[in-house]
């Protein structure tokens, strides 16, 4: 019996070759969608879930809230951990560790030197209980017990002592930052599975100290914290989360600050899930933001709509050309029942059909779908791939999209065809009615509402990124750069002999020190003490460190006041938001006002004009622009930051004499100059990241509703070929029976039109109020969209009707 249902369903796709194919590639880019994003979500998913205990492992965050505004941090105070190490209800295991990085490591033995050892951290022996790695040599139990102990990764091991097994890596010696000795105890394998814990040098914590780092015994720094050092714990079960989250809350209350200006700030220990850490939660961070994809719940959620909305678009359009052919297949299904078939077996029949050509655009879908992941190639991680499509948990998963597709398309066609009288069918007395045209014409109204959404949210999401990206941010973006200097080797002789160097390079100018741009993710703040009128007020401050060029390199006017006199002497100045926060009505007014700093009076000295610190989802921030003093003899210069000119034809060769002088300077490290513009452009990856996704599905979305109005727009004309044969004999022209055809499915489109404007205004007003600064969601998007997609909707409906008009009227009537 199956069979046959096979061999009849075969025979029915190759009869009606037009409407199988428009249903195949209808069907197949919905599953070529799903398929792809299905592996960007699962990708997503897979990070950290295979720990062994993965349920009960938590990370401690700290959540700080002041003026009504709440910001994280995924690090803890030091104190805190000191605290769960010595024991906490609940609590079964405690591994506390600091993100570190080496200067350098020297394996002198070999006479081998590397520098800048990054992706390091201090850790001690419950680490490796916590998060279980598969020993290459060593073992665990007591690796990092001791001061002067480190374990590597096997990548770190291969690349420190090469040509070495690794049983005889362990109880060698490197040195690390010139005079450190330190012993290798282990070698353990990267995980094979994804993670986020990518460390690839594990130093004991016992070793801070030799490292001038932070020692968890006797650190009492209660209100310092620092993203670098985090608190991982396994809990004995879930129920003792509440319990848990008490002892935290108690512990923030007791060790509140009793600063005066903290005296309404608010800190809280949150517990995070293992599994929360790649989403980033409630915090939006990795355990160590060092890389370029930002996981995002809410982004997942949005391309899994994505793909649902463009399978849905599919059905949609099998449905609606499957009941359209309901009058065709009428006495095919009269004469089998006739000859015996019940209603089941006509039901069965055209599911097989359904599943066939289900089958045929999933196996399509497979083959365009490495074309479709290419294009999102520049906001994905390097690492993705389409391999679990071709895994055995992928192939039940497409055969479950297979078998749900084919059910929620084929169903409804096959339950109408199948209550077919065939009586009233041979008699030819069969009648279509109403409800399968209402039918046809609300999912067609469907297929274009989402269209025409997609449409829309492209264009506004398209004229926002634009708005943000050629804002003008207040200062100088274009052609200006900066080097940052390396972190140690970098005496005062040889910043300025580098300064010097790059300063007397043609085409350079306005050569300054600094420490970051003036926009930029990474920022530095403090309180600052007003006193006004005996009232005592604390603002908030970032800090912007610059010598007297700064300003002038990146074009920021002076509004008011002077530049301060040197580098070195404490004064400010300050922007118009600072003013402003102060309680200055006229922001000029804030000169020759005076600040504390702890206890240091600090005198205001001039305003600059105000600028966007970073993207434009964000305000503009209290902020004061001082010089390089108060840092405990630490130099809070450092990098130079330079003009290229207006010259592009010079970039490369003054960049090119920069790296030049870098090499004589500090030849044994790297340098990397960056520019303002790209720094700027990192602001809006995910933007354009979603950009590039609204276009994909736009366009996918148009061509699927196109090809069902295609197949409509087909099976319409040729049901009517006759009444066209007689309209044009009574003398209707081809305009004439253009719009007669055509009427019907522009109203359609019309009406989608109109549904699909309120929702995409409300969609786009949603997106857009993470945005400290939007565009207008100008009328003319909505009314252009719809334009548009009326001439696309004409062009594919006239591009038949225009054929079937031109029929010779004595062609469709001879058999009259």
């Amino acid at each position: 019996m199956f069979k046959n249902h096979l061999k009849l369903a075969w025979r029915s796709i190759l009869k009606n070759k037009l409407f199988s194919t428009i249903n195949v590639i209808g069907l197949s880019i919905g599953l070529c969608a799903a398929m792809v994003i299905g592996a960007i979500v699962y990708y997503d998913f897979s990070f950290d879930r295979f720990h062994p205990d993965s349920d009960r492992i938590y990370r401690i965050t700290t959540v700080f809230k002041s003026n009504d505004a709440e910001f994280s941090n995924r690090g803890v105070s030091v104190p805190l951990m000191r605290t769960f190490q010595e024991g906490v209800p609940g609590v079964e295991l405690t591994a506390p560790f600091f993100n570190t990085s080496f200067f350098k490591v020297e394996n002198r033995e070999a006479d081998l030197s590397f520098r800048n050892a990054e992706n390091a951290i201090l850790a001690d022996d419950a680490y490796f209980k916590l998060f279980q790695y598969k020993w290459l040599a060593g073992e665990s139990k007591s690796a990092l017990s001791e001061p002067g102990q480190v374990v590597l990764s096997r990548e770190k091991a291969e690349r420190y002592f090469p040509h070495t097994q690794m049983a005889n890596v362990v109880g060698r010696t490197l040195i690390y930052n010139d005079s450190i000795p330190v012993k290798v105890t282990g070698v353990v394998a990267d995980f094979e599975k994804k993670s986020d814990l990518r460390f690839t040098e594990f130093m004991s914590l016992a070793s801070a100290k030799m490292f001038d780092g932070k020692d968890v015994a006797s650190n009492d720094a209660w209100n310092s914290t620092s993203s670098g050092d985090q608190l991982f714990i396994r809990i004995k079960d879930v129920s003792s989360v509440p319990a848990i989250q008490s002892r935290l809350d108690a512990l923030a209350l007791e060790h509140k600050s009793t600063e005066p200006w903290a005296i309404n700030d608010e800190r809280l220990f949150v517990l995070q899930p293992l599994a929360d850490i790649h989403f980033g939660g409630k915090h939006g961070d990795y355990p160590f933001n060092n890389s370029d994809h930002v996981a995002s719940m809410t982004v997942l959620k949005s391309l899994a709509f994505v793909a649902l909305f463009l399978l849905l678009l599919g059905c949609a359009n099998f449905i609606n050309l499957t009941s359209a052919q309901a009058l065709t297949r009428a006495k095919e299904i009269g004469i089998r029942k006739t000859l015996g078939s019940s209603k089941k077996q006509v039901v069965r029949q055209f599911l097989v059909e359904t599943f066939i050509m289900t089958l045929l655009a999933a196996v399509l879908s497979l083959v365009l779908a490495p074309v479709l992941l290419r294009q999102f190639t520049d906001f994905l991680p390097g690492d993705i791939d389409l391999s679990v499509l071709y895994s055995a948990k992928g192939a039940v998963g497409i055969l479950v999209l297979v078998i749900v597709v084919s059910l929620l398309s084929g169903f409804y066609p096959a339950f109408v065809l199948s209550k077919f009288r065939p009586v009233l069918v041979l008699k030819g007395q069969f009648s279509k009615g109403d409800k399968g045209v209402r039918l046809r014409k609300t999912l067609t109204v469907f297929q274009f509402v989402v269209a025409q959404v997609f449409v829309i949210a492209t264009v506004l999401v398209g004229k926002q990124i634009y708005y943000v990206m050629n804002k003008d941010m207040g200062i100088k973006t274009d052609a200006v750069a900066y080097v940052y200097l390396p972190w140690s080797n970098n005496s005062d002789v040889k910043k300025e002999r580098l300064f010097h160097q790059i300063k007397d390079i043609k085409g350079v100018s306005n050569v300054s020190w600094g420490n970051n741009p003036p926009t930029s993710n990474n920022t530095s703040s403090s309180i600052l003490t007003y006193y006004k009128d005996g009232a005592e007020m604390h603002q908030e401050t970032e800090f912007l460190w610059g010598d007297l060029s700064y300003l002038k390199t990146y074009q920021i006017p002076l509004l008011a006041g002077r530049e301060r006199l040197n580098d070195s002497i404490r004064e400010y100045v300050v922007n118009e938001t600072f003013a402003k926060a102060l309680g200055f009505q006229n922001a000029p007014d804030v000169v020759g006002a005076t600040v504390k700093l702890d206890t240091m009076s600090i005198s205001i000295v001039g305003l600059m004009k105000d600028f966007n610190q970073r993207s434009l989802r964000s305000t503009i921030n209290p902020m004061a622009l001082t010089g390089d003093w108060g840092n405990g003899g630490y130099s809070n210069f450092r990098s130079i930051h330079f003009d290229l000119g207006k010259d592009t034809g010079q970039w490369a060769t003054s960049i090119a004499e920069i790296e030049r002088a870098w090499a004589s300077v500090f030849p044994d490290e790297e340098v990397e100059v960056e520019f303002m513009d790209e720094t700027v452009e990192g602001f809006y990856r995910r933007e354009r990241s979603t950009m590039q996704l609204l276009k994909w599905a736009t366009g996918l979305a148009i061509m699927i509703s196109c090809l069902g109005l295609l197949g409509l727009a087909v099976y319409t004309t040729e049901r009517r070929v006759k009444e066209i044969g007689v309209r044009k004999v009574l003398g209707a022209n081809l305009a004439q029976l253009n719009l007669l055809l055509c009427k019907e499915f522009l109203l359609l489109v019309g009406i989608a039109f109109i549904i699909s404007v309120p929702i995409s205004w409300y969609l786009i007003h949603e997106w857009m109020q993470s945005f400290a600064y939007k565009t207008s969601m100008s009328w003319w998007v909505f009314l252009s969209s719809g334009l548009g997609m009326v001439i696309v909707a004409l062009a594919v409906i006239g591009s038949r009707t225009y054929r079937a008009a031109n029929i010779n009227p004595v062609e469709s009537l001879r058999t009259e």
